[in-house]
């Protein structure tokens, strides 16, 4: 369904990974009108500055293994302040679609008879291209699997032993907590030395990053420093500049 800037409602809106120049047009002209902003950790809080002065600033944020704002207030305060409001924003990191609940909550306030929107953003696994490494690149990755680290019950999602057997670049969220079962799984399938990377804060000042083997992700998430929010790349992509230049090189000797 087309996303009318001019309606009004509930708009589940993602802010995207960090930078907030990253945003798409519809999601700033609706924050340029907006008059309730229930925001998350994951969002930047500069994005709430597009906001008019008068507009109203909900923190409904969950630290990683934290404090947090359970799901069902986040849903309550949604429906009360949809119910008083015409232009209400559900701002989220990322895309609210990909491993945020987004859509959870685009149900609950549907069913409170509320108009919803879904104003997409981009993920954070495409902060992975600001370091470097393409999600896909011909010859080396023909296909992404995007997979959560932890599961509601906090165990590792066994897709990940299906991802690991492709060629697939393999992108985990939320898997800091889990990377030593991760490394165990990669591990016992024998595929140790894959190349990996970890991005924290990606697009952001701030953002820090590092490439290894999976054997090593815990060594080297220790040694720079890395901790939430990040995410977890796998695959022959991390080292797509060296194996293109390789290549490139060997044509030129031709």
């Amino acid at each position: 369904m087309d996303v009318k800037t001019d309606e009004f409602g509930l708009f589940i809106m993602g802010g995207g990974p960090g930078d907030p120049e990253l945003i798409t047009m519809k999601a700033f002209k609706v924050l340029k009108r907006a008059e309730v902003i229930l925001y998350d950790n994951l969002s930047n809080e500069k994005l709430l500055q597009i906001a008019p002065k008068t507009c109203k600033m909900i923190y409904v944020g969950k630290q990683p293994y934290g404090a947090y704002t359970p799901q069902e207030r986040i849903n309550e305060l949604i429906v009360e302040n949809a119910q008083l409001y015409k232009t209400v924003v559900r701002l989220k990191g990322g895309d609210p679609f990909i491993f945020g609940r987004g859509f959870e909550e685009l149900i609950y306030a549907e069913a409170m008879g509320i108009r919803c929107h879904y104003i997409p953003g981009i993920s954070s696994m495409q902060g992975a291209g600001f370091v470097d490494i393409p999600l896909t690149h011909r010859g080396i990755s023909e296909s992404v699997w995007m997979i959560t680290g932890t599961k509601k019950d906090g165990s590792l999602t066994n897709d990940l032993k299906c991802a690991m057997k492709t060629s697939a670049t393999v992108v985990i969220y939320m898997g800091m907590k889990n990377m030593a079962e991760i490394t165990k799984v990669y591990l016992a399938g024998g595929l140790g030395s894959t190349p990996a990377a970890i991005i924290q804060y990606a697009t952001l000042p701030q953002q820090k990053q590092v490439v290894c083997e999976v054997k090593d992700l815990q060594k080297a998430a220790l040694r720079e420093g890395l901790s939430y929010p990040a995410i977890i790349i796998i695959g022959d992509v991390i080292k797509a500049r060296e194996i293109v230049f390789q290549a490139n090189q060997k044509l030129k000797v031709v």
